[in-house]
């Protein structure tokens, strides 16, 4: 396997646009920006079906490509496109669809391995970037990202839609900063969506035959198929994914760093979490809470996979939230129950005011890349890589913790009352689902301090190797983009 660690990189010259063959634009406009905007997605198995949905039905935008590295897909998406008389070109490898200078915009929803080299080469290529969120697989590539898109003054939306609900969510943001309901005491954000076992295999699983595995691994490492599915399943394989904390919860923790103000990441990382409930392939936790302790009051995220009890097809609620955001204030508090609406209660529980509404995120990021405005933007990459890494932080530190007894996390959890109390709730969640925490034990992760300016870990080499990976050449995030 060719493989290229980050420090040995570091001592290679910088992959840049030259090893794509590709040489980045001069001009600071987009082409096509007084005609069509012409759009390639790449990778569309799941969610990248809603951007050629969005993007084909667009006015002053032409959907001109498709790049997947499954044949299958591909083909499938060509077929029903040519069924609505639109004609598009195909790319299973996606550099070669860089060298495409009739394309001006990419739109990305490939696996989160690919995210954050999605964006650079791109940017380097002269080309406009929708990508999914996260925007990145780890903190360091993502910051990478940042700054590719800054240097080749590129507009880069980060698929964080709940920015976009500006008459909704946005208005209730303001509303609370502006102190309506006294200070912020926790800004906690939930992701209780159901995620069923994905099985176990008993060795290694055929790729199939349609796949360049290749290509598809990409930057991750290219490793044995150890589950019965490659699509989707990645997310649960940390080669690959981030778990669900960096899946659907990407877009509550978004929101709910949202609320807090905070345009930088959390000096102070705890974890406590699991894979519990059932034993499978999955490698990523179904059950976590996660304490980012910013200094004016703390962000507290909670995942939970399993349902409201054991057997059951309902899921847990917690003010009226189950996939939202709850921002408990001195005078009340706000849930935000969905990507589009909020509604705001005082001590007693009494609705007193409701938000709702949402723009098009899509047309958003099409009309930044026309004005050239990052400002146009509701969801710029920068905000995009904040909420991401605090993903990736808190997995960081549940994989460095270890299993520990309930009396021994809780011990460890005295100092912080809001985060015991997510605990508590927790065990208790757990044990509804017929799991004894004394018998399959949570695992504690390691208190992490972080540095935000540098966004670098202070005192712990082992979560600093964590903050980014080893890349397989020639899928590489170069040091200097």
């Amino acid at each position: 396997m060719n493989r290229i660690t980050r420090r040995s990189f570091l001592r290679q010259a910088a992959i840049g646009t030259t090893a794509l063959g590709l040489a980045p634009r001069s001009w600071s406009a987009a082409a096509g920006a007084n005609g069509d905007l012409r759009v390639a997605v790449v990778g569309f198995g799941g969610r990248g079906g809603s951007h050629i949905g969005a993007f084909s039905k667009m006015a002053g935008v032409r959907l001109v490509g498709l790049c997947d590295c499954d044949q299958k897909i591909l083909g499938s998406a060509v077929k029903s496109l040519a069924g609505k008389g639109i004609t598009v070109k195909t790319y299973t490898d996606y550099r070669k669809l860089l060298e495409d200078r009739e394309v001006d915009v990419i739109s990305c929803a490939t696996p989160n391995h690919w995210h954050s080299l999605n964006v650079v080469w791109a940017c380097q290529a002269g080309k406009d970037v929708y990508i999914e969120k996260p925007i990145s697989h780890n903190v360091w590539e993502g910051r990478k990202a940042v700054e590719a898109a800054r240097k080749y003054n590129r507009i880069v939306q980060a698929g964080t839609q709940s920015r976009s609900s500006r008459t909704g969510i946005a208005a209730a943001v303001e509303w609370v900063r502006a102190g309506n309901l006294g200070k912020i005491k926790v800004s906690r954000g939930l992701c209780y969506k159901r995620r069923d076992t994905i099985g176990k295999v008993d060795g290694p699983q055929p790729i199939p035959p349609e796949i360049d595995y290749d290509l598809w691994c990409g930057p991750a490492l290219k490793l044995p198929l150890m589950r019965k599915r490659l699509h989707y399943d990645w997310h649960w394989v940390w080669n690959t994914g981030n778990g669900d904390l960096g899946n659907q919860g990407i877009h509550e923790m978004d929101v709910a760093r949202w609320f807090l103000g905070v345009a930088e990441l959390s000096p102070r990382i705890l974890a406590v979490g699991g894979r519990l409930g059932y034993v499978d392939d999955g490698q990523t936790y179904n059950t976590m809470v996660i304490y980012h302790d910013y200094p004016g009051a703390p962000l507290i995220f909670e995942v939970r996979g399993l349902p409201d009890k054991k057997g059951s097809k309902n899921m847990d609620k917690y003010r009226g939230a189950g996939i939202g955001i709850v921002i408990e204030c001195e005078g009340g508090h706000v849930t935000v129950p969905s990507y589009t609406a909020a509604a705001a209660y005082d001590k007693d529980g009494k609705e007193i005011k409701k938000w709702s509404g949402a723009e098009d995120h899509y047309a958003n990021f099409i009309k930044a890349v026309r004005s050239r405005k990052i400002t146009d933007l509701y969801a710029d990459v920068l905000e995009g890589h904040l909420s991401s890494a605090l993903c990736h932080t808190g997995n960081i530190s549940c994989r460095l913790g270890a299993a520990k007894s309930p009396g021994e996390i809780k011990e460890a959890l005295r100092a912080d009352p809001a985060m015991a109390e997510a605990y508590g709730r927790m065990v208790e969640h757990l044990a509804a689902n017929e799991v004894d925490v004394a018998k399959d034990k949570l695992r504690l992760g390691v208190p992490l301090r972080m540095d935000p300016k540098t966004e670098t870990f202070l005192g712990n080499p082992d979560a600093s190797a964590m903050l980014a990976r080893d890349y397989r050449a020639p899928f590489v995030v170069p040091e200097k983009v």
